[in-house]
């Protein structure tokens, strides 16, 4: 079998690192080799970072969100907005949206979209939480946050008919988004006036 390195344990380690999204194998030796070059104890803070993230992370029972804690930080914030729910895909938007400065609601993680071609469906996200939210709690406004691709148009239109009947103002972020980008990499500005300028969805 062909080598591509003097070091057996090289070569694992440089594939593993490329195995992460983003990473092909040039940057993953550079990785590997500039860990080679720190301190032991520099290293080992680095495998205990990652295996405690892998570990101890865990995702709100609330929200979805990830969370030391059984209970995010969000959820547990008494001072923020109990009555609106911003509706967006991963944990990434999440971010994105506390970076705008101008959301103070709580979230919901669906933790996907809708997308019957990668065999995603319904079932398969956190939508039948958020109506169980809507039931129990004095949520007043649902605003639908999600990427302005066929994906997320499809799951805005099954979710708002999810909260049809439900007594809740059903919301959608403007489109300042271009069509088919996603939210994580919309810059904050835009994304800050795409909350503000949000519209009502109106079932007919």
């Amino acid at each position: 079998m062909y080598q591509e390195f003097s070091s057996s344990i090289l070569e694992k380690a440089v594939s593993e690192f490329s195995r992460l999204p983003g990473i092909g194998r040039k940057t993953s030796l550079r990785l590997v080799l500039h860990l080679l070059r720190q301190e032991p104890a520099v290293v080992e803070r680095f495998v205990n970072a990652i295996s405690r993230a892998r570990n101890d992370i865990k995702y709100c029972t609330i929200c979805h969100n990830i969370s030391d804690t059984d209970v995010c930080p969000i959820c547990s914030d008494h001072r923020r907005d109990q009555t609106t729910v911003c509706v967006v895909e991963n944990i990434q938007d999440v971010m994105a949206i506390e970076n705008t400065q101008q959301y103070n609601g709580m979230y919901h993680v669906l933790g996907g979209l809708i997308s019957p071609m990668d065999g995603i469906g319904p079932s398969d996200l956190e939508i039948d939480s958020l109506t169980e939210r809507v039931e129990q709690e004095q949520i007043k406004e649902v605003i639908l946050a999600l990427s302005s691709t066929m994906e997320g148009d499809t799951t805005n239109f099954f979710v708002a008919r999810k909260l049809k009947e439900k007594p809740v103002v059903v919301s959608v972020i403007a489109r300042g988004i271009s069509v088919g980008n996603e939210l994580e990499y919309t810059d904050e500005v835009t994304l800050g006036r795409a909350l503000l300028n949000r519209t009502e969805i109106k079932n007919q």
